[in-house]
């Protein structure tokens, strides 16, 4: 059995935050990743919005440093799956799928999914022409007719990078504003990304690949078909939480923690796009790692006396 003092679940940003502050600190940290640390950095084609960061980096190479960073901290990272804990007096005890950990302390980082639109071949043409990253699939369809369905900062960030890989590019949204900063938006209006308000989308269309999509008005019901070789799909994010009790989270099925980030279970923390957040981004999730490690770290001194 592995004991450490703070064992963190997820290794995006807000994870590898959580990691360093916490090593840093002078705590035993264990980070647990099923597949590969650094979250959405992985989607992140350039980040340009970092505090710091005067020439735009990709997001791969950001977590990487922050990988190595938190290790050379002294932060232990481990590739597994999280199975479930319980808490027994002051510690919790975690199953892992190949191993069991002892601690005193537990930082859900699990982040958020992309939201399917569950419509009509969007499953089907999955890799096909339908995809949830901009970045990573877009150069595929340089010059290519290209669909981009949402309203929020995500979507008009991709649009605007799709636009500069092809002059037909369409943002569909299914009210009559745009709810992305403002920034953004006056960005897309002034761009060559053509808009289809008050649309969302019925069914995506074609044969071995995306070949259409089909629309409904929001205003009238009246529907149209319109070519595409792709759709990239922004609908919102779903929060990794399934494997927690509803207990701990709010109506939206995210975790709700206050700004030490702590919730309604003494020693669990949550931080990232998986808590309850108003805004979701690189810088607000490390943040949410730093609190989260000092919060611990605190929280281990109150339960050990300052003897630990």
């Amino acid at each position: 059995m592995i004991k450490t003092d703070i064992l963190i679940i997820g290794g995006g940003a807000a994870g590898l935050a959580a990691a360093q502050y916490g090593a840093r600190a002078g705590r035993t940290v264990h980070l647990v990743e099923k597949l590969a640390t650094g979250g959405q950095f992985m989607y992140i084609d350039k980040i340009e919005n970092y505090p710091g960061i005067v020439e735009p980096i990709s997001g791969f190479e950001v977590a990487d440093r922050m990988l190595k960073q938190a290790q050379n901290f002294g932060a232990n990272i481990i590739y597994d799956e999280f199975i479930s804990f319980e808490k027994k007096g002051e510690k919790f005890f975690v199953k892992l799928k190949n191993e069991e950990v002892e601690t005193f302390t537990i930082i859900w980082a699990t982040g958020a999914v992309h939201r399917h639109l569950d419509i009509p071949g969007e499953e089907e043409f999955s890799g096909r022409g339908v995809s949830y990253c901009g970045t990573c699939d877009g150069p595929f369809f340089r010059g290519k007719r290209i669909m981009v369905i949402g309203g929020g900062d995500t979507a008009l960030t991709d649009a605007l990078y799709l636009s500069k890989l092809s002059d037909d590019v369409t943002l569909i949204h299914r009210r009559n504003r745009f709810r992305a900063q403002a920034n953004l938006v006056d960005q897309v209006k002034n761009s060559n990304i053509k808009l289809e308000m008050e649309y969302r989308p019925l069914e995506i269309l074609g044969d071995d690949k995306v070949t259409s999509i089909k629309l409904e008005s929001t205003v009238d019901k009246s529907t149209k078909v319109l070519d595409a070789d792709a759709v990239f799909i922004f609908a919102g994010m779903l929060p990794q939480t399934d494997l927690l009790d509803k207990s701990l989270l709010d109506d939206w099925g995210y975790v709700d923690a206050n700004q030490k980030m702590e919730t309604s279970l003494k020693g669990f923390y949550a931080i990232g796009d998986v808590r309850n957040t108003p805004f979701r981004q690189v810088v607000t999730a490390a943040s949410d790692g730093a609190i989260a490690a000092h919060s611990a770290s605190e929280y281990i001194d109150e339960v050990t006396n300052n003897k630990y």
